[in-house]
Parts: structure tokens; sequence; C-alpha cells
């Protein structure tokens, strides 16, 4: 009868303290083993983390936080990256497909390269999808391989463009002088071809952010005639600053920022 009573307690016990319980016993546990619970809550997190990102809402971040990385690679490798870079596609058509595209040549787009025409995720992976902090000599050494594959759906898209008359301009912060020749044929390998110009980072603006950067060479463009009809990059600040076009449009990108 006691045994019987002790079980019965146990039971009301379990049945009005559960998750006092079992967050005691998942605090204990090892983190190959974490219990689903623990798993859905920390996946919860970084569902938000992205989102906050994404929306730069969360700024100046220097790696993802550790308990990410999986969420970062599971999301860049298990097929929404890739939908999600459909739809954008989608919508940038959408939006190209009504403007009408001038005999002028002076009708632009401007898209950023890393991460937005080729991929770096090959070298993010050996750096735990951005968990750990940025090496610019190991980037370096990585990139000037001329290996990043690209981005198919942006190749689709880039090359739509180019057949349909606009003049598709590259901007890019990497160093010309270091990584200009390995840039050059990294595209050509990939398939972009018929760009108007690549236009990378010069010892003029050595020091410069991004968006300063990036925001003078817009100017240059358009005080040479060029109309900016859309902009498209995997960072907030391949989108701000002045000059930006008449529309931008944001490719993912959870691994890393660029200020």
């Amino acid at each position: 009868m006691a045994h019987r009573v002790q079980e019965l307690l146990v039971l009301v016990v379990l049945a009005i303290f559960p998750k006092a319980i079992f967050g005691k016993l998942n605090c204990s546990s090892k983190a190959g083993d974490a219990p689903v619970a623990v798993a859905e809550g920390s996946n919860g997190y970084c569902l938000s983390w992205r989102l906050a990102v994404e929306a730069n809402n969360i700024r100046a971040w220097r790696t993802v936080p550790p308990q990410c990385q999986r969420h970062v690679e599971s999301y860049m490798t298990g097929g929404q990256y890739d939908r999600d870079l459909n739809l954008i596609a989608d919508q940038v058509m959408a939006y190209a497909d009504g403007i009408a595209v001038s005999d002028d040549g002076m009708d632009a787009w401007v898209l950023d390269i890393d991460d937005t025409c080729i991929s770096n995720m090959f070298y993010y992976k050996g750096k735990r999808y951005g968990c750990d902090p940025f090496d610019a000599t190991g980037f370096k050494a990585w990139a000037v391989q001329g290996e990043c594959p690209a981005i198919s759906t942006v190749l689709q898209l880039f090359q739509k463009l180019v057949e349909d008359g606009f003049k598709v301009i590259l901007l890019t912060g990497r160093d010309q002088e270091t990584l200009g020749l390995a840039t050059f044929n990294n595209l050509l390998n990939q398939g972009f071809l018929g760009y108007e110009r690549m236009i990378m980072r010069t010892p003029a603006y050595k020091g410069q952010s991004a968006i300063i950067f990036k925001s003078d060479i817009r100017r240059q463009l358009v005080e040479e005639g060029y109309r900016i009809w859309g902009n498209i990059g995997d960072q907030w600040s391949d989108l701000q600053g002045q000059f930006v076009g008449n529309r931008t449009f944001k490719i993912p990108n959870p691994m890393y920022f660029v200020p």
C-alpha cells in the first residue's frame, strides 16, 4: 500500500511540474544527447537570430552564435537557402520584366560578387559556417585559387538580365591588385560572360567601409549616365548608402557580416 501511494505521488509531481523536472534533466545532459525539447528551443532562437540578421536588426555581429552552427549549416545546405534564392530571383525578374530597356545602353544592374554571384560556402564550412572569426589571410588564400562555384540561381538571373539588354556591373570589395585576375578567371570559368565591367577595390579606397566605397562607385556610374534599375547583394552594406538604385534585393547570408 505504501509503495502504491509513493507511485501515485510521483505521478502527481510529474503531472504538475513536468517542465521543471525535465528542465533540470536537460541541464545535466551532454550536448550530443540533448533531448528534443532542448534542440527545438535552440532552433527557435536560431530562427529568430537569422531573421534578425537578414532584417538588419542585428548589426556588426562578428560570428554566428555557437549554438546556431547546425542551424546555419542546415539552412545553407538543406534546401531552404536555395528555395529562398529562387523566390528572390522570381521577384527580381518580375520587376525587371516590367522595365522598358532603352537602346542607349545605359540601363544597368549592379551585382555584388562574393556570395551573390559565386559561393564561398565551402570555405565557410571550414570556419564552422561563420562560428569562427573572419580570417582575412585565410580568405584571400581561398579566393586566389579561383575555385568558388557559381550560385546557379543568380547565374541564370545574370544571364537573363544580359539577354534582356541590361548592362550588368559587378561591384566587389575584393582587392584588385591581389585578387583581380583570380576573380576574373573564376567568373569566366563559372559562366559569367557579357557583363559590362567588374569594379574592384583599389588603393584609393583602402580602409573605407563597403558602404562608402560602393556608394562612391555607384555615384560615378550615375554621373556617367547609367540608370541603376536594380542592386543585388548578400550584405546590407551592398545595398545601403547613396545611389543604391531604383530597387534593392537582398541575398540571404547568415554566415558573416561586412560593415
